[in-house]
């Protein structure tokens, strides 16, 4: 595995002011098309916030192995509960990763006419029975999707779209709150086998927040690997496939991935990925004479089952049942 080097990544204020829109839209914009990651700061959530729900994630995963497993993401098809410790391969080429995770999506009563329907991503969270766990998790979950919004904002205006051209897309989104937790780096661990093996995001954008162990580490443009260095309570955010795909590759999504060190690491992402029901074709800015449309259009619930599929090895053999 090449050594990566460290480097700086592009800043994203988010704090308003005066053409703070056309000033947020520009920074968004050549991040995007260049090094696709860039740090977010301005956003506004609470250092207290912020502090609990790591707090509660580290709660979960000091759970014993049983317990979570109650939780386990092999009893929901919608891509949500706990994935235990080398249960998902992001590389498909190296060993399985070294780390376990928890996704809460939108929470949906067990009634709501779109579970009862079954519709794709549509299901109910899955929660441990810790006392004041799932307020938590709700509470940060709506605060980061309204971040991921109005970066979304940014987007249409630097592309030259209306600025709230993406939010009937956004406003019931197949997004993922995403717990983490990476273990030291184990001497029996096989040639090549990390924390998360080198790959892409699978949605639109990217929000996360790690702790003050690093590993992240990112792909540049000329193929070189950087490290990126934790900044607590400033959001990582970077470009991911769909919306690389929805701009005509303009924005660009950039391999990146962790390696573990010598002590625990926790960190917090948040994917925003579309409504199910979103057309996912190739923006009329985006589209030239000289860059003509290079993706079929599709629905943000048909792309984002394809990419799952290739990740979670027990999705793939319960295909081949």
């Amino acid at each position: 595995m090449t050594a990566a080097k460290p480097e700086s990544l592009p800043i994203v204020d988010l704090t308003p002011g005066p053409d703070a829109g056309q000033r947020i839209a520009a920074e968004i914009g050549r991040a995007a098309r260049e090094v696709g990651f860039f740090f977010v700061t301005g956003h506004g959530i609470p250092a207290t916030l912020i502090e609990e729900v790591f707090s509660e994630s580290a709660r979960f995963f000091a759970l014993p192995e049983a317990a979570k497993l109650k939780q386990s993401i092999r009893h929901s098809p919608h891509n949500r509960g706990y994935v235990a410790m080398q249960g998902e391969s992001l590389d498909p080429s190296q060993p399985a990763d070294l780390k376990e995770a928890f996704n809460i999506g939108l929470d949906l009563a067990a009634d709501d006419p779109r579970v009862v329907a079954g519709e794709p991503f549509r299901g109910v969270n899955l929660w441990p029975e810790i006392a004041g766990w799932r307020d938590t998790m709700l509470t940060y979950f709506d605060a980061v999707w309204s971040v991921g919004r109005r970066l979304h904002r940014g987007v249409a205006i630097d592309l030259g779209l209306a600025p709230d051209h993406f939010e009937d897309k956004l406003d019931q989104p197949m997004a993922t709150l995403r717990l983490l937790h990476y273990p030291p780096q184990p001497s029996s661990a096989a040639a090549g086998q990390i924390g998360a093996g080198a790959h892409t995001d699978y949605g639109d954008v990217t929000l996360l927040l790690t702790d003050e162990v690093g590993g992240l580490e990112v792909q540049t443009r000329a193929g070189d690997w950087i490290t990126v260095p934790p900044m607590p309570g400033t959001f990582v955010c970077n470009i991911g496939d769909c919306l690389m795909r929805w701009t005509n590759d303009v924005y660009v999504s950039t391999p990146h991935r962790v390696v573990n060190g010598g002590s625990d690491r926790y960190s917090v992402a948040f994917f925003l990925d579309p409504n199910p029901d979103a057309s996912i074709a190739c923006l009329p800015t985006c589209v030239t004479d000289e860059r003509p449309a290079r993706y079929a259009p599709t629905t943000g619930a048909t792309y984002l089952a394809d990419r799952l599929a290739r990740t979670y090895d027990f999705l793939d053999k319960a295909a081949d049942a």
